[in-house]
C-alpha cells in the first residue's frame, strides 16, 4: 500500500480536525477523498504531507513511517488556494521550487521542460505568474508539485475556483499522471469530478470516515432512474412497467426503480427496441446522492 493510516487523529484543543481515520490506498490509482467544507479533509492531508503533527494514531507512506524524509522526497503536494509570487515568471517559479527540492542544475533544466510540457504551459514559461489565468496558475502549481518526479501526489481541491474548461484541463492532466503509474490522492468536494476520475473513495464528515470503498460498490443497490422519452406509447410503458418498479409517468417524463445499476444499459436498449425516442436518462442514485444522504445522517 502507498498510504496506510491507523486511527490517525489531529485535533485542535480537543476539537475539529480529523479523528480515527483508517485508510488504505494502493499504488497507481486516483483515490478520492470527499467531504463538505470543514469536514477535516485538508487537515488530514496536511498531516500526511508533514505540515501538521498528528494528535494520535499511526501512518505509513510509501512503506515508511509518517514523516520519513525518504518518503517525503517521493511526494508532491498542491495545496488548496495557494498563492505564488506574481512577479516571478513561470520558469523562475519552477527553478525556485527545484532549488527547494535540492535538485541539481541539470535536473532542474530537464524537469522544468518536462513538467511545462505535461501541464500544457510550454511557451508561457517566460510570462509573469501574475498574468496567468486561474487555470494556468493551477497548472503551474501542479508543475511545481511534479518537479521531483513524485510517486505519490496529493492534490487538495485542484480545480477549485476554475471554470468548466479549466476543470476539464486539470482532469486530463490527472488522468495522464495516473497512466504514468503515479498514485494520486484527490481531496475534493466536487462529487461529479471524483466520480469521473476515481475508482475508490472515502467520505469524511465532522472529522470521521462515514463510508469508504470502490465507487461501484458504494453505488450498488436499488436506483431511481428518470427517462425523457418521445413517443411514450402504451406498449413501451407496459414493457417499462414490467422491467422496473414504482413507475410514474408525467407526459414524456418516466420515473421508475431498478434493483441495480447493472440494469441501466438494458433499460435504454428496451426503449429503443420499443421504438421510443430516448432523449435523456438520469440516474438519481449517484455518488452525490449517497454523499448527501450520509452527510445528512451525520448531521441528524
Amino acid at each position: 500500500m502507498v498510504i496506510e493510516t491507523y486511527h490517525l487523529t489531529k485535533q485542535y484543543n480537543g476539537k475539529g480536525g480529523c479523528q480515527d481515520v483508517c485508510l488504505s490506498v494502493s499504488e497507481g490509482q486516483i483515490f478520492g477523498f470527499l467531504g463538505p467544507n470543514g469536514a477535516g479533509k485538508s487537515t488530514f492531508v496536511k498531516v500526511l504531507v508533514g505540515l501538521l503533527f498528528p494528535t494520535a494514531g499511526k501512518a505509513w507512506l510509501l512503506g515508511r513511517h509518517l514523516g520519513d524524509r525518504q518518503a517525503r522526497r517521493q511526494m508532491g503536494f498542491l495545496p488548496e488556494n495557494f498563492r505564488y509570487h506574481p512577479w516571478m515568471t513561470g520558469q523562475d517559479l519552477l527553478r525556485f521550487h527545484a532549488a527547494l527540492y535540492g535538485m541539481t542544475p541539470e535536473q532542474t533544466r530537464r524537469r522544468t521542460g518536462e513538467v511545462l510540457e505535461l501541464v500544457g504551459l510550454r511557451g508561457f514559461e517566460k510570462q509573469r505568474v501574475g498574468t496567468y489565468s486561474k487555470g494556468m496558475q493551477q497548472r503551474i502549481g501542479l508543475a511545481a508539485a511534479l518537479l521531483p518526479e513524485p510517486r505519490l501526489l496529493f492534490l487538495d481541491e485542484p480545480t477549485s475556483a476554475l471554470d468548466p474548461l479549466g476543470r476539464r484541463e486539470v482532469r486530463e492532466i490527472i488522468r495522464e499522471l495516473a497512466r504514468q503509474g503515479k498514485t494520486i490522492f484527490l481531496n475534493s468536494h466536487l462529487l461529479s469530478e471524483v466520480e469521473a476520475l476515481c475508482r475508490e473513495v472515502a467520505i469524511i464528515n465532522r472529522g470521521r470516515i462515514v463510508a469508504a470503498g470502490r465507487v461501484d460498490e458504494l453505488l450498488k443497490g436499488r436506483v431511481e432512474v428518470v427517462l425523457q422519452v418521445g413517443n411514450p406509447h402504451r406498449a413501451l410503458l407496459e414493457a417499462l412497467e414490467g422491467y422496473g418498479e414504482n413507475m410514474t409517468v408525467q407526459g414524456q417524463r418516466i420515473a421508475l426503480s431498478l434493483k441495480s445499476r447493472e440494469q441501466i444499459p438494458a433499460l435504454s436498449e428496451l426503449v429503443v427496441k420499443q421504438h421510443g425516442l430516448l432523449y435523456e436518462l438520469t440516474v438519481k442514485n449517484s455518488l452525490e446522492e449517497i454523499f448527501v444522504q450520509l452527510v445528512r445522517e451525520g448531521e441528524s
